[in-house]
């Protein structure tokens, strides 16, 4: 089992900014394509950002782009995701997820572990 930990949500204000942590164990975090997803109360798990094994690739969702950016450190066996000007659309909990075989990185069923999740509340 590969446990995926997300850390760093929280309660903020429109147009403010977080820093979400995806930390992962084991030592084989470089082989693998990781993504970002999240859910609000009521919708269905939407894809938020991806990144491949080495970093070089990255995909956003179009709500997204320009506001958000997916990175990762392998050395630490940690992914990122930094969210800037935040919007009240962007409650939800957010879940990271490895995409173990490289599939269509937007769809769910590409992932095999996922974390917790961690609740990003943006108040208007």
């Amino acid at each position: 089992q590969v446990p995926l930990v997300e850390s760093g949500g929280g309660l903020v204000q429109a147009g403010d900014s977080l820093r979400l942590s995806c930390a992962a164990s084991g030592r084989t975090f470089s082989n693998y394509a990781m993504g970002w997803f999240r859910q609000a109360p009521g919708k269905e798990r939407e894809f938020v950002a991806a990144i491949s094994r080495s970093g070089t690739n990255v995909f956003y969702a179009d709500s997204v782009k320009g506001r958000f950016t997916i990175s990762r450190d392998n050395a630490k066996n940690t992914m990122y995701l930094r969210m800037n000007s935040l919007k009240p659309d962007d409650t939800a909990v957010y879940y990271c997820a490895r995409n173990p075989f490289n599939l269509r990185p937007e769809t769910t069923t590409s992932y095999d572990y996922w974390g917790q999740g961690t609740q990003v509340t943006v108040s208007s």
